[in-house]
């Protein structure tokens, strides 16, 4: 799936509950999520692990359309190398 579709999708199933949510409680809940996202790592299987890393991105997602940032531009800055010494593999020390 595409990001931009995935970012719509999340609009489209969760568009009014994040109005309604507001800033402060969505950044609370991907917070939460990123911790469950951290045990997962080091503890659970690789299905709690790809769980939990749907979650964190559906979260994202969900600020992300709050705040009317465009995930798809903002993961373009990687797209031709590090966005500091513009090389990939990146050679920054």
């Amino acid at each position: 799936m595409e990001i931009s579709a995935f970012q719509q999708l999340m609009r489209d199933q969760y568009g009014e509950a994040d109005k309604t949510r507001g800033l402060s409680a969505t950044i609370a809940w991907l917070t939460e999520e990123l911790g469950e996202l951290s045990q997962a790592v080091r503890k659970g299987t690789t299905e709690e692990q790809t769980h939990e890393m749907g979650d964190v991105l559906a979260w994202l997602a969900s600020l992300a359309n709050q705040m009317d940032v465009d995930l798809e531009e903002a993961a373009a800055r990687f797209a031709n190398g590090c966005p500091k010494c513009s090389q990939t593999p990146c050679v920054c020390s």
